[in-house]
């Protein structure tokens, strides 16, 4: 993995060295290994290099045999072995082993069309200089960043938002419409970031900028339009996950360095792992977190996974004052606001996994999303089951199987918040977003946090909902619902979140590319056409998956109910050391100056957070301030205090081109 950048000017030619040395520098902890930059009279391109294939002989920028096509790229092509020969065998000749040098050869063969041949996560920059025309893509699912700035004829690009503002021409101030998407969602939507006049290319998508102009079209799409025939054997369909599962597995070991795996305690992470112990690797290293708040922790069934699997483990154990004093790192890396601290614990991980000099981990992300393991999907259906009778009283009584603690003890008034909750907008079963609407409008209400001014430019727009929905696919209300469930959940919140600040981003931060044999296209595209009720059988959730664990992990693992990944969130802030700075960043005199909350409103709800204890925060209120403290973070971070000549710029740097 590493980081890329680049400046496109179709104008008046402009020394070009100087700004991608910056933009560099602030991206040099992605690939700390070596740095390389090519230009020419339009093009400049620079690389900072994480070397796991083709140590010696990989840097990058990387070119064909007479250098009229230049590429850097981000990430890894899982079945470059298989594309390499092929292009051998019709007479291309490699200068290196790398998987970058096989994207430069199949361009020459197949144009922009030789994307849709590529199985990996990447985002990659590839500059024809005949044509005087650069390709951007990104993979199908947005595993890898990139960002651009689009000036007229001049285009900047990177792996992250903070190369672009090393050009003091590239504005830096907070979009509105995004801020209160965020504060609906959890996420941008769709091409947006969390500053005005950046933009991201979105996942499955491919661009071309020249002389023309900039034109961005997709490549791959998500669908469930071809769900597969009912009548084939549950037992047909486990066999064929467990070939494909594994094979994945297997390409993502693919490396000239070590290649260890994360190891939650949790289902995926499990079957992952013990497909790479059974098959492939025998002296696996798996690394896990673990938390001193035992509502959070998983230690006991991370414990339990390493005995089953005989794993040579670490871990790390996380506490509160961790995750408040590294907060701050995170908001860096991550680039946007968060609602959740849950990014803070995998970052302290992935530095464990490089102090153990590990680069590249396995992880089982994606899973959840593409097997239906979220609460969010059993809600949905027994919501619709209700709404057949809604005046039924025992039909809402499902959610106890969801929630058996609220239940447990016979709290009247627990159970009734809890159906009340859920009742709401109950009859509207054909909204498209019926699965998600009330964690949007539960979420919405932190917006009354934002302050006039941004209320008022994003009430200037469409409402998310409508915009959300004009992107849809156009048969998206003839899948069943839990397609549609899972197609809105991947779409908003799996790159733009999950992938990203618990991601790459995290994982980046300390130079480690983490690899998600669940998010293979074929696996996706597999789930997807599969039966929905092998994915959800009842309210059973990852059916088919806990099937085929079944037969290499023991059923305590296989059959363990979810325990979604969380963090402590508001003692993380209102203690320790991290206190200061929560009343510094949320000052009213900051806040007033920062333009995006009201001081009035952010001062009554800090004055109760210190009355009240973070222990007694209710879920919303814990959402509100993190989502206040990281953004008056963002804010300093990159709006108020930034400076790209604070930089360190590499020193050495291969220089290419003229």
């Amino acid at each position: 993995m590493c980081g890329v950048a680049g400046i496109i000017e179709f104008n008046t030619p402009e020394p070009k060295e100087g700004l991608l040395r910056k933009m560099l520098g602030l991206i040099r902890h992605r690939g700390p290994d070596a740095f390389g930059i090519f230009t020419d009279s339009h093009a400049g391109l620079a690389h900072a290099r994480l070397s796991i294939i083709d140590l010696s002989g990989g840097d990058q920028p990387i070119h064909n045999e007479d250098e009229t096509v230049w590429i850097v790229y981000n990430g890894e092509v899982f079945n470059y072995p298989e594309l390499r020969q092929d292009l051998e065998e019709r007479g291309h000749r490699f200068a290196t082993r790398t998987d970058t040098e096989v994207l430069v050869h199949l361009y020459e063969d197949h144009g922009t069309a030789f994307v849709n041949k590529l199985n990996g996560q990447f985002a990659f920059a590839l500059w024809d200089r005949r044509r005087k025309r650069l390709m951007l893509a990104r993979d199908r699912l947005g595993i890898r960043p990139l960002f651009y700035h689009l000036s007229g004829r001049r285009l900047l690009f990177g792996s992250e938002i903070k190369a672009l503002f090393a050009d003091a021409r590239v504005p830096r101030r907070f979009d509105p419409l995004t801020l209160s998407d965020i504060f609906t969602c959890w996420a941008p939507l769709g091409v947006s970031t969390a500053f005005e006049g950046v933009r991201q290319l979105e996942p499955g998508h491919f661009a071309v900028f020249s002389q023309d102009g900039w034109k961005s079209q997709p490549y791959w799409q998500l669908s469930f339009s071809n769900e597969g025939n009912e009548d084939r054997p549950l037992d047909d369909y486990a066999e064929e996950l467990d070939v494909i599962l594994t094979d994945a597995t297997r390409i993502r070991l693919r490396a000239d360095v070590p290649v260890g795996a994360y190891l939650s305690g949790g289902l995926d992470s499990t079957v992952i792992t013990s497909l790479v112990k059974s098959s492939f690797n025998n002296q696996l290293r798996t690394f896990s977190v673990s938390f001193t708040d035992g509502r959070f922790d998983e230690a006991p069934f991370q414990e339990k996974a390493v005995r089953a699997l005989e794993t040579d483990h670490r871990s790390i154990r996380c506490t509160e004052r961790d995750i408040g004093e590294d907060f701050p790192k995170v908001v860096w890396h991550s680039e946007v606001p968060l609602l959740r601290t849950a990014p803070v614990p995998l970052c302290r991980l992935s530095h464990l996994v490089r102090c153990n000099d590990f680069k590249v981990v396995l992880t089982g992300e994606g899973s959840d999303e593409i097997f239906a393991g979220y609460d969010i999907f059993k809600e949905d259906k027994v919501r619709r089951f209700w709404a057949r009778q809604p005046d039924s009283q025992w039909r809402p009584r499902l959610f106890q199987r969801l929630y058996p603690d609220i239940f447990a003890h016979g709290d009247r008034r627990s159970r009734a918040f809890l159906e009340g909750f859920f009742r709401k907008g109950l009859a509207d079963v054909a909204s498209p977003v019926y699965s998600h609407f009330i964690r949007w409008e539960n979420t919405a209400h932190l917006r009354s946090f934002l302050s006039p001014q941004i209320l008022e430019a994003a009430g200037a727009h469409e409402p998310f909902v409508d915009r959300y929905c004009a992107g849809l696919p156009a048969d998206f209300m003839t899948w069943d619902p839990l397609s549609r469930a899972q197609f809105t959940e991947i779409s908003i919140f799996l790159s733009n979140y999950l992938l990203s600040s618990q991601g790459d981003r995290v994982a980046m931060a300390h130079a480690v590319e983490g690899r998600f044999p669940f998010l293979d296209h074929r696996v996706v595209e597999f789930a997807s056409k599969l039966p929905h009720r092998y994915r959800m059988h009842g309210l059973k959730d990852k059916f088919i998956l806990r099937k085929v664990a079944s037969r290499f992990i023991p059923g305590e693992l296989s059959q363990r109910p979810k325990q979604p990944y969380r963090a402590p969130i508001s003692r993380c802030f209102l203690e320790g050391e991290a206190c200061a700075v929560t009343r510094d960043l949320l000052s009213e005199e900051a806040v007033r100056r920062a333009g995006c909350f009201d001081p009035s409103k952010v001062g009554r709800f800090l004055s109760k957070c210190f009355k009240q204890g973070g222990n007694v925060l209710s879920e919303r209120e814990n959402m509100a301030l993190a989502g206040m403290v990281s953004t008056q973070l963002l804010h300093r971070l990159f709006i108020s205090h930034f400076s790209s000549q604070d930089c360190q710029e590499p020193e050495k740097v291969l220089l290419y081109g003229r």
